[in-house]
């Protein structure tokens, strides 16, 4: 789902610019392929991490910068995309005050208000930041790793206590308690890592395979920048 049309700057367009990379569509991840998330898999580079020097978050900017301009920082942007009937701080038109999601990760049915609890729900970074730099980020620019943090492809809104769990953890470490989420969840990491030319581990590889091969006609996600 793209952002809302208040909330319409291409951050992903941005992110394939700056980091000098083309969006792959899933037509030409399929040449030479199906076109799946497996095959795409399996023509990631397999490396053993990399930490030296060690990820550190300010690495990837100030969280949640409004990196397109449009007056809401990337928090609200993604709230506003992943929740629905939401309301707005009057102020500002962009802080979401209360809505409801139904969580990527557990399936559950979560009501926010911020007044309460503005951690119930959080916004994950698919490939967790921290994954991404032992796997190629260390090697951008503080510029390039803005974008990607702040990348909506990369990022949902979810459940913080579940999003508290998987922490930085790779696919090898952790998936979606719901068995029904795993599949879109690593079609994605799949497809970001495809984008972003990073590369997997061998334990992150094969249990993205464990998981994919369950679901064999799954497209990747995270290919195409949002509109």
């Amino acid at each position: 789902m793209g952002l809302t049309a208040s909330c319409s700057g291409s951050t992903a367009d941005r992110v394939g610019s700056a980091l000098g990379l083309s969006s792959t569509s899933p037509a030409a991840a399929a040449a030479g392929g199906s076109g799946t998330a497996l095959s795409l898999l399996g023509a990631l580079p397999v490396r053993a991490e990399d930490n030296s020097p060690k990820y550190r978050r300010d690495a990837f900017g100030t969280p949640w910068s409004d990196v397109d301009h449009n007056g809401c920082d990337t928090r609200n942007d993604i709230l506003r995309r992943d929740m629905r009937s939401t309301t707005l701080r009057k102020a500002d038109n962009c802080t979401v005050l209360t809505g409801e999601l139904t969580d990527p990760y557990t399936t559950r049915i979560i009501r926010f208000n911020r007044a309460r609890s503005a951690s119930a729900v959080q916004i994950d970074h698919v490939v967790a930041l921290a994954d991404a730099w032992r796997t190629g980020a260390l090697e951008w620019t503080d510029a390039q790793r803005l974008q990607f943090a702040n990348d909506p492809q990369n990022l949902l809104a979810v459940d913080g206590p579940t999003n508290i769990r998987k922490s930085d953890q790779d696919a090898a470490e952790w998936l979606p308690p719901s068995p029904g989420e795993q599949c879109p969840y690593v079609a994605r990491q799949v497809g970001l890592k495809s984008r972003y030319h990073l590369w997997v581990t061998s334990a992150e590889a094969s249990a993205m395979r464990t998981v994919l091969q369950k679901c064999s006609t799954q497209s990747p996600l995270g290919l195409t920048p949002t509109p």
